[in-house]
């Protein structure tokens, strides 16, 4: 019989009981929860798909329907027919099912997953000593399968070809996590693998469960970190899922206004255990089997308000699900990374749940997001009033644990990609994209960027279309994939861009003789070290440029967005940059540096017993 956990919420490994699974003797197993159906059967390839009826047993009062079939063997296909109360006879997919065919049909297919075995021991005990990334550079590598590279036929790869490509593309350009958007069955491609119909089978659009763990299992070995998109908040609403599944909303809230989201997809009903087990039972799921290293929760705003709509007030039956949830995984993964994309203001997203938060380990910060992009899409001559919109997020970077994400959302639906995004002409994109990312790189805060991004996509993104990787033959486009390599390796290796980042006391603005008010300068200290950043947001070059320091100080330009191996013009600081002591009264050093229009510039402090 289910525990009693099931019902009330607390259980994470529901996939263990229900669905379909071997039995020793041959066979398999069949369990399904539809507590308001009549009746129900299992069909599939076994018994001729109903034609010899297969009813299931249901185990008490409790609303399981159990069945074992011996004639069942891996690879047959099947459905759970329910006989709802009101006549009906619904086919569905099984909730807990393993794997599905590939759309537009809809069967479960049977599926032993402990036939694979992995061999990442090394990465596991590797991930431990980690502790989550805190004081450690974490750079993601956002994409969508099925449109990063197709075949020149233009099917996708399988999960295990892709790897091949994939895997040194991502060593090549220093990143050390993939992020993939959601891998979980779905119906619609259009949907991105947001509008899950199945929340335990891998899309069978680029293989089976079995080639998903082996791709893993050769990220691992590579030591490269696998995160998948996860979607906690709503489903699918397809006649053959979860929607009404047993004749009643089993999964969704009953009414409509609830009941129905923003995307034209089903709510979670967060106040029904049965439904809270499901969700944090798939969470587990990946993360057990499939030893999945982190988890992106997808429209966490949506959860925490109803209807993402903070006028309508927070779902509190949400918001404890969440905590649970986020509480429950960590007990069972410490050492998984759990991160929220969420654009509201809600406190504590990353404070543990002992201490009243939610318990994510990460949160993307939206309003950076936001004020950047619209900031590099002014026009120059309006940047000086509006620059303290820029900076703004460097009020705020100590109050979560944020990771600053340039997503597949920016990059759509009219918004233009990052590139085409960036005021001025086609040169002047350049410049500034590459200010852009300096900015992202030396901000503290974790980094995502979505594929495309990394070499100049000027084509929006489109599911049904590899990216443009033929734009690397034209200089501008492979000079900034080589400027991304160098920022990414300079991230990685540099302590003091990493390393007690969300501390204040690590941070500080730098006074500069501007008048046209368009430079932004900050420094970064760690350790004894101390770097200086220097941005120039406006098209005006600087060949003196006043930089004032409140003590005698040494600088060498250690990286450069201008230089001519990125497509700049060279505009450096190939000599050493010594601070003199002002005119004033006041102790003041003035040291003076070059930029280049739309170029950023960073320095390190040359001090006795310290060496880049």
């Amino acid at each position: 019989m289910v525990k009693e956990e099931f019902y009330t919420g607390k259980m994470f490994d529901a996939y263990e009981y229900f669905g379909a699974h071997p039995i020793e003797e041959g066979g398999y197993r069949f369990r399904v929860y539809a507590p308001n159906a009549k009746a129900v059967e299992v069909i599939g390839e076994f018994n001729d798909w109903g034609t010899f009826p297969c009813f299931m047993k249901e185990d008490g009062e409790s609303g399981v329907y159990e069945s074992e079939v011996v004639h069942a063997k891996e690879g047959m296909m099947y459905k759970y027919r329910i006989h709802q109360k009101d006549g009906r006879k619904v086919d569905r997919a099984d909730p807990y099912g393993f794997q599905m065919e590939l759309r537009p049909n809809t069967a479960s297919i049977l599926t032993d997953l402990e036939q694979f075995y992995f061999q990442d021991e090394a990465w596991i005990s590797h991930r431990r000593e980690q502790e989550k990334y805190y004081n450690k550079p974490l750079n993601i590598y956002e994409m969508h399968m099925g449109s990063w590279k197709r075949k020149e036929d233009g099917s996708w790869y399988s999960y295990d070809e892709l790897g091949e490509l994939l895997i040194p593309y991502l060593k090549e350009n220093h990143y050390t996590h993939v992020e993939f958007l959601p891998l979980a069955e779905h119906p619609f491609d259009g949907s991105w693998g947001y509008q899950v119909s199945a929340f335990y089978s891998a899309t069978s659009r680029y293989g089976t469960p079995i080639q998903l763990m082996k791709l893993i299992d050769t990220f691992h070995q590579n030591e490269i970190g696998v995160i998948f998109d996860f979607v906690p908040v709503h489903f699918a609403m397809d006649d053959f899922a979860l929607s009404h599944f047993d004749g009643t909303a089993l999964y969704e809230y009953p009414d409509l206004d609830s009941g129905m989201s923003e995307w034209g997809s089903h709510n979670f009903n967060y106040y029904r255990g049965e439904v809270c087990t499901l969700i944090q039972s798939s969470a587990d799921y990946w993360l057990t089997k499939f030893h999945v290293d982190g988890l992106r929760m997808d429209a966490i705003s949506n959860a925490l308000y109803w209807q993402g709509d903070q006028k309508r007030g927070i779902n509190n039956g949400a918001v404890r699900f969440l905590q649970k949830m986020n509480e429950g995984l960590k007990k069972r993964h410490p050492d998984v990374l759990l991160i929220a994309e969420d654009s509201t203001n809600f406190p504590k997203v990353t404070a543990p749940v002992s201490y009243g938060g939610l318990g994510f380990d990460y949160k993307w910060d939206m309003g950076w997001m936001n004020d950047t992009l619209k900031f590099f899409e002014m026009e120059p001559r309006e940047r000086k009033a509006s620059i303290k919109q820029l900076y703004f997020s460097m009020s705020y970077f100590q109050n979560e644990l944020y990771l600053l994400a340039l997503s597949h959302d920016e990059v759509v639906h009219g918004k233009k990609t990052i590139l085409d995004k960036m005021w001025g002409e086609y040169e002047e994109k350049f410049a500034q994209c590459k200010t852009l990312y300096f900015y992202m790189y030396t901000h503290p805060g974790k980094k995502l960027d979505f594929m495309g991004n990394e070499f100049g996509q000027f084509r929006e993104w489109d599911e049904s279309k590899e990216q443009d990787f033929l734009l690397l033959q034209f200089p501008l486009h492979k000079q900034l994939l080589e400027f991304r390599r160098e920022l990414h390796k300079l991230y990685l290796e540099e302590e003091v861009l990493h390393q007690e980042e969300y501390d204040r006391n690590h941070f500080t603005f730098v006074p500069v003789q501007d008048k046209n008010g368009c430079v932004l300068a900050y420094q970064r200290t760690v350790l004894g070290r101390r770097l200086l950043m220097l941005l120039n947001l406006s098209p005006i070059r600087y060949e003196r440029l006043c930089v004032v320091e409140n003590r005698q100080s040494k600088w060498r330009e250690i990286f450069n967005t201008d230089g001519i191996e990125y497509g700049g013009e060279g505009i450096c600081n190939q000599e050493e940059i010594i601070g003199k002591k002002g005119k004033g009264l006041k102790e003041e050093y003035e040291c003076y540096v070059r930029l280049a229009p739309f170029g950023s510039a960073l320095f390190y402090e040359e001090r006795e017993g310290c060496f880049f």
